[in-house]
């Protein structure tokens, strides 16, 4: 029997025009292909490239069930390894970046290697990606922080706010049970109060959603920072925080070098 095989492969955000070459040519490819898209014109897509598919999205909690989120993950990354442990070359395509965001392709990559199969990733175009082209925005400039909004929230964390602040996954800020799909406005006051450490109450941020269709724009909804409880929240939105201050010179790294602030123009 064919020894199976695993490649987890990103769609990118817009429908049929993020994916790569080769990432399209991985899923026309496959024997055996499992998805993860957003909606029905995405998987509608799939089915035209590949009519060997396997929805993933079945495996969520149905209507009225309470389901931990890691039991969904572990049956979506078991139901893969099957087919890869079966022998089939197997694609598991994703929404926007595989490895983003995204647990269950690093969970199945990382038991397919452990039980000696070949796995690979294809990136995608990530939110992020068009976050930059959308905002106009060149981290390299400024720099910038990523990180999940409840991590910030349940870790130590120090912002630097001299550069720029992702907050991915803002719509869950503070969810810790796995189960629900949504925060409160009490929780993102929490969230607030923890961000005026580093930013002024009326400092602007943008709610962020990078557009799934070629025609569509995207959203860059600009708030005071105080007034994020009360702001209209999906699954998909970031929260992008610019900087409140200005770049400080290390000035002891430009003596160690031989230079002056002038030097840098």
């Amino acid at each position: 029997m064919e020894k199976g095989s695993l490649v987890c492969v990103g769609t990118g955000l817009q429908l049929a025009g993020h994916v790569t070459v080769i990432g399209k040519s991985y899923i026309e490819s496959a024997q055996e292909v499992f998805s993860l898209m957003p909606d029905a014109f995405g998987q509608r897509w799939l089915e035209g490239l590949n009519a060997n598919i396997t929805d993933l999205q079945q495996f969520y909690a149905h209507k009225g069930e309470v389901k931990n989120r890691r039991l969904t993950y572990e049956q979506m990354t078991e139901a893969i390894m099957a087919a890869v442990r079966a022998g089939k070359r197997v694609v598991g395509v994703f929404y926007g970046h595989p490895g983003v965001f995204a647990c269950v392709p690093h969970m199945a990559i990382a038991r397919a290697r452990q039980e000696g199969f070949r796995a690979a990733m294809e990136p995608g175009i990530s939110a992020e990606d068009c976050l930059w082209a959308d905002l106009g925005i060149d981290p390299g400039n400024y720099g910038c922080q990523s990180l999940e909004a409840s991590q910030l929230m349940f870790f130590e964390h120090q912002l630097d706010n001299s550069g720029y602040v992702l907050l991915w996954q803002i719509a869950l800020a503070g969810e810790h049970t796995l189960t629900g799909f949504s925060t409160t406005a009490e929780r993102l006051s929490v969230l607030v109060d923890l961000l005026q450490q580093w930013y002024p109450a009326e400092h602007k941020v943008c709610l962020y959603e990078a557009s799934n269709l070629p025609i569509g724009a995207c959203r860059a909804e600009w708030v005071y920072l105080k007034d994020l409880p009360e702001a209209t929240l999906h699954a998909i939105t970031t929260l992008v925080i610019p900087p409140v201050r200005e770049l400080q010179y290390n000035l002891r790294v430009l003596n160690q070098l031989g230079l002056t602030p002038e030097d840098l123009g």
